[in-house]
């Protein structure tokens, strides 16, 4: 194969595929353009290599190192256990009769997004969990008080990942743990933990505070900006998506809802399922420990744990608890059978995106994008200005890969080698920036599998949400830039953050300005907020 690791075609894949994404809102022909580009590069352009790799890749999709792509089947397994969880609750009535207590219960449209933003913060374990519970749960209130599908993936993906990122007690945290335990280690660095060191740069990870405060206030006031103001308007209306373009991921239309639902039928499956997901956590990371000879304990646990495996395990046994919950009820075995094909139908686009997303992340990784963005950053830079550096790099690669995890994984040994090597007191806001820049990226990423997740959870098609949240990711990533340039300068965490935070006030008077709530007639809005 041929070495792009310092060349600028090795961003060609990746941006040809989201270049096409956004232009002609065709996702999987985009992927497969920005595929196909990438495997003749590294070939090249000779068609037997090409198809010879091309295949290979696929296959391993499934069947890695002589067995099964565990993890890979089991997310796929996951969705569409989700997705036939999802339609036998929708058959039983359990949706609509959680819709009519909600109407009565959450009276206004801010009630129901502020709902949504609530779950988002206390389902902190997963993104992928995150993502998919959240919009179950919130999709038939929001649905209600007519908030577009839009608004609700943006509420979803913009709490998911900021919150695991910032949770110790999350797969995410785990896994940064891990990393940064590893950097410590090798720099002789003894008077902080790895946990330590985390919880220090909570305050640090500016990016992930001020998407979350502006998810809130998003929430709160219903501030509609760029194309979100079109959705919000066509949802006021009636029509929640765009119906034009068919169905949205993750949702079955067609479906025959029975009469004597009751909203237990929506409410105790979801709970059984973060439950048993929790718990199945906490199991195979135990197992993982022992297996090492290591005492069990709540971090290492979850750092050790089978997510995929899990979240299984918990989608199987609350299907389950879903059907106990029928029983007496008499539905056609009929409907039961439509159900469970609607369900695997509905989450067949995002299982298709998922698969022609790994591809080209896998591609994209033998092209040695990320080596080539890392590239940039030399140890000639002046230290104070590493934070904001690395920020935008990591946020660039986040973007062109799809994944903030290999992000990680690539740019904080990196960003702690050039900051050690010239400050070593900014080595905590260094990492930070990394961790800040990597969720920014992948937020603003079509082939991000946590922005495709967001978009089946909340039934919004797919490129309407990524360009919806664009504007929103743009305003806390620039905030984030203004709060990294002046840490990097004083040296001060705090002026750093206030700075940050004077930004954000200023940013988010000038959209309210500007959106005048999303030029929403006024007595339409009235009439959803009352």
């Amino acid at each position: 194969m041929v070495d792009y690791s310092t060349s600028v075609l090795s961003l060609v894949p990746a941006l040809l595929a989201i270049i096409m994404a956004i232009t002609t809102r065709k996702v999987i022909p985009s992927l497969g353009v920005g595929i196909i580009a990438g495997v003749l590069l590294l070939h090249n352009f000779n068609p037997l290599e090409s198809i010879q790799y091309l295949w290979s890749n696929i296959i391993a999709l499934f069947w890695a190192d002589g067995a099964i792509n565990e993890w890979n089947v089991l997310l796929i397994a996951f969705l569409l256990l989700l997705g036939i969880l999802s339609s036998i609750i929708q058959t039983s009535g359990g949706a609509r009769a959680f819709g009519e207590w909600a109407a009565s219960n959450v009276k206004t449209a801010r009630g129901a997004r502020l709902v949504s933003f609530g779950l988002g913060i206390l389902i902190f374990i997963d993104d992928y969990f995150n993502s998919l519970a959240v919009g179950n749960i919130s999709r038939p209130l929001t649905d209600r008080k007519k908030v577009s599908r839009a608004k609700l993936a943006y509420t979803i993906d913009s709490t998911a990942a900021p919150v695991c990122v910032i949770s110790p007690l999350s797969s995410w945290g785990a896994y940064i743990i891990a990393l940064i335990a590893g950097i410590l280690a090798k720099y002789s660095i003894d008077s902080y933990s790895s946990l330590s060191a985390f919880v220090q740069m909570i305050p640090m990870n500016f990016y992930a505070i001020f998407a979350l405060m502006l998810t809130a206030y998003v929430a709160y006031t219903g501030l509609a900006i760029g194309p979100m103001r079109t959705h919000e308007l066509r949802a006021l209306q009636g029509e929640l998506y765009d119906s034009s373009k068919g169905a949205p991921m993750g949702m079955s239309e067609d479906i025959k809802e029975h009469d004597g639902g009751k909203v237990r039928d929506l409410i105790v499956p979801i709970i059984v399922l973060i439950i048993a997901t929790v718990s199945a956590m906490l199991y195979t990371g135990g197992q993982a420990l022992a297996a090492d000879g290591q005492s069990f304990s709540l971090l290492g646990a979850f750092e050790s744990t089978d997510v995929t495996r899990s979240l299984v395990t918990g989608a199987v046994i609350s299907l389950l608890v879903a059907l106990l919950l029928l029983i007496g009820r008499k539905i056609p075995a009929k409907d039961y059978g439509h159900a469970t094909w609607a369900g695997i139908r509905a989450m067949w686009p995002a299982v298709l995106i998922l698969l022609f997303a790994w591809t080209i992340i896998a591609v994209i990784g033998d092209m040695r994008t990320g080596d080539y963005l890392a590239s940039f950053v030399t140890d000639s830079i002046a230290a104070s200005y590493l934070p904001l550096i690395l920020f935008a790099i990591a946020g660039l690669m986040a973007f062109s890969t799809g994944t903030s995890w290999g992000t990680f994984g690539l740019m904080l040994p990196i960003g702690a080698d050039l900051i050690m090597a010239v400050d070593p007191e900014l080595l905590l806001p260094t990492l930070a920036a990394v961790l800040a820049g990597a969720v920014f990226g992948d937020h603003c990423s079509p082939i991000s599998d946590t922005t495709i997740l967001s978009s089946t959870g909340a039934g919004s098609h797919h490129i309407d949400h990524v360009l919806t949240q664009l504007p929103y990711a743009l305003i806390a990533a620039g905030v984030s830039a203004i709060g990294y340039l002046v840490l990097g300068i004083t040296g001060s965490m705090w002026v750093g953050f206030f700075s940050a935070f004077a930004t954000f006030i200023v940013l988010l008077v000038i959209a309210q300005i500007i959106s005048k709530r999303g030029r929403v007639p006024a007595e339409i809005r009235a009439e959803r907020e009352a």
